[in-house]
């Protein structure tokens, strides 16, 4: 069994924040770009029903797991629904510019669908590759200033609060695969998780590619001006798509852990970005 490598001083801390409530956000939120704004709108789309997925996902492998690992499946389950929360909020935000997002949730829904009447351990393989896929981006928006420079100062608060925990969290579905493949070879472990990998990533880009077009044309963006604004955002600058590429390269390294890149200063550094924006608790409905 592949050794994991999660820092034993590790904690990881449910924080239970509210952003946004009672607060007007433009259309185009983050620096007046369409494109920008696009991507993070159609990103939070996916995340209510795609973090169940996660939690139901990690929640079918608890049984058996050392103790501290079900505590870290607990608290990241606890994670996960306070980000669910925060997201049907800002999706709110979205829908109240104007956009239609059913076609962006109806993708969402085939895309799941895709996992029913499989093996559990096929919807937990998923959430790993996902997992990674999340913290690569968190990684990424925090280390970076530039992908949230002239944001909503709420909107930008939220996606800082939930990258970092993204971050804290980045291990738990990956140990709770390994945990779940501990009978497993080391080659049948790698081919699986490979082969989850390289079609999760066509389907996270395919994905989010296809909300962004969705997202613009309502903008009135559409044909080549849509595609070259995507790719450009993509590829060019900020580039997100072209940063973590190193990252997603690693996860097909024998012995890769998440945690094997410890980036926790960056949590302690997205913390005091946000830190202002937090409403206080009396100030905001449940």
């Amino acid at each position: 069994m592949a050794k994991a490598t999660t820092p034993d001083d590790l904690t990881i801390t449910p924080r239970d924040l509210r952003f946004g409530r009672g607060h007007v956000m433009k259309r185009w939120w983050l620096n007046n770009d369409p494109f920008a704004t696009a991507f993070y709108n159609a990103l939070s789309v996916t995340f209510p029903k795609g973090e169940g997925f996660f939690v139901d996902s990690v929640r079918n492998f608890r049984g058996g797991a050392s103790p501290r690992l079900a505590a870290e499946i607990q608290a990241f389950i606890k994670q996960e629904v306070i980000h669910t929360r925060e997201h049907v909020a800002f999706n709110r935000h979205v829908t109240d510019q104007g956009y239609d997002v059913s076609t962006l949730i109806r993708h969402i829904d085939e895309a799941l669908a895709l996992t029913k009447g499989r093996p559990a351990i096929a919807s937990l393989a998923a959430t790993m590759a996902l997992e990674h896929f999340t913290a690569m981006l968190a990684h990424e928006l925090i280390a970076n200033p530039r992908h949230l420079d002239g944001g909503d100062e709420q909107a930008a608060a939220l996606w800082r609060w939930h990258a970092a925990e993204e971050i804290e969290h980045k291990g738990v579905a990956y140990d709770t695969w390994l945990h779940a493949t501990k009978d497993w070879s080391r080659i049948r472990r790698w081919y699986i998780k490979a082969l989850v990998m390289l079609g999760t990533t066509f389907k996270f880009f395919e994905g989010r590619y296809r909300g962004m077009l969705e997202l613009l044309r309502q903008d009135g963006i559409t044909g080549w001006r849509a595609h070259r604004g995507i790719i450009w955002y993509a590829l060019g600058r900020p580039g997100m798509a072209r940063k973590i590429l190193g990252a997603w390269l690693s996860f097909f390294l024998p012995g890769f852990h998440p945690w094997k890149h410890d980036d926790r200063e960056l949590i302690g550094l997205a913390e005091s970005d946000y830190a202002a924006a937090i409403l206080p608790r009396e100030a905001v409905a449940a």
